[in-house]
């Protein structure tokens, strides 16, 4: 099983109403859930571990975990409420507002972390729960402590307005990537990340240098790049596509990559340190795929297995 670590919360995306307005409607979403979501509905065994509010929108984000056959075991529920974001699009693009204060999410304590069964083989890390304490240094610990034995893919998937202390958070993420297998970066994230005069391929040099297998560097429409510790390149391009909006695809583009590494038995630390060019060029275009129905649809609606 591969267990989703981080945040679920509610888009509230911005729809036309008959007053000529537009209202807002909650949708399931946040970068982690996104990836469960898309996961399950890939057809990978897969569970969730993250803050649910007992409230009408944490029972929305459970009922939908469950939907798309998202294994809810690892869900620790609280009466705090849910993470709420509220979108505004813009020629196809996101930018969110939250509101986040003492949410069910956020405040996940270490001392809430329940067991991690023997059937989970994979961890996945991202979003917004590596930059929000004390959620974030709850999931640092929790890789620290289960890591060890198991693949780790880590998105930053970082999101500036949410870090109130730059030089914690930078400390907390360089330690997770040291113990990651597979760590993800937009060019945005890695220029955030490395604010150097440095190419994008010697800024994920030092990356690789800090301990992955493996970095994907995404660079929106024109595609992603693969690069293995050996100094194997590999390039895929986006699928064109005509785009409604982008909530979800990087989350998504991540289910697809896990996805078909699960497939091919390569999600495993072993496997991952001697990964081929031909296996990573496979999944980067299924991420690539998948990622590309979710941008021609509303929201954040990963495709099913039979859509691809």
């Amino acid at each position: 099983m591969i267990l989703c670590c981080g945040e679920a919360l509610i888009d509230m995306i911005p729809t036309p109403t008959t007053a000529g307005r537009d209202g807002f409607v909650p949708h399931a979403g946040g970068a982690v859930f996104n990836t469960s979501i898309a996961l399950g509905r890939l057809g990978v065994q897969t569970g969730m571990l993250t803050g649910l509010s007992t409230d009408m929108f944490g029972q929305q984000l459970a009922d939908a975990l469950k939907a798309s056959h998202v294994d809810t075991t690892h869900v620790v529920a609280s009466e705090r409420p849910t993470t709420l974001a509220f979108v505004r699009l813009q020629d196809g693009h996101a930018t969110y507002s939250f509101f986040d204060e003492n949410s069910a999410g956020r405040m996940l304590g270490i001392d809430e972390l329940p067991d991690i069964s023997a059937e989970v083989s994979s961890l996945y890390f991202g979003g917004i729960s590596l930059a929000c304490e004390p959620g974030a240094s709850t999931y640092a610990t929790l890789l620290e402590r289960e890591g060890k034995t198991r693949a780790v893919m880590v998105d930053p998937n970082i999101r500036p307005q949410f870090i109130q202390d730059i030089d914690t958070y930078r400390a907390r993420l360089d330690g997770m990537m040291v113990m990651a297998d597979i760590v993800k970066v937009s060019d945005e994230d890695l220029n955030w990340m490395l604010p150097s005069p440095l190419s994008l391929k010697e800024k994920v040099e030092v990356v690789l240098d800090r301990g992955p297998s493996v970095v994907i560097l995404t660079r929106g429409g024109e595609g992603a790049t693969g690069f293995l510790g050996d100094g194997t390149v590999v390039t895929v391009p986006a699928h064109r596509v005509e785009i409604v909006d982008t909530v979800g695809a990087g989350d998504t583009f991540n289910a697809g990559v896990l996805a078909k590494l699960y497939e091919l038995g390569a999600l495993q630390k072993s496997k991952l340190k001697t990964l081929s060019a031909d296996a990573l060029t496979q999944a980067l275009e299924h991420g690539a795929r998948v990622a590309a129905v979710t941008v021609s649809r509303a929201g954040a609606n990963p495709p099913w297995a039979e859509e691809i």
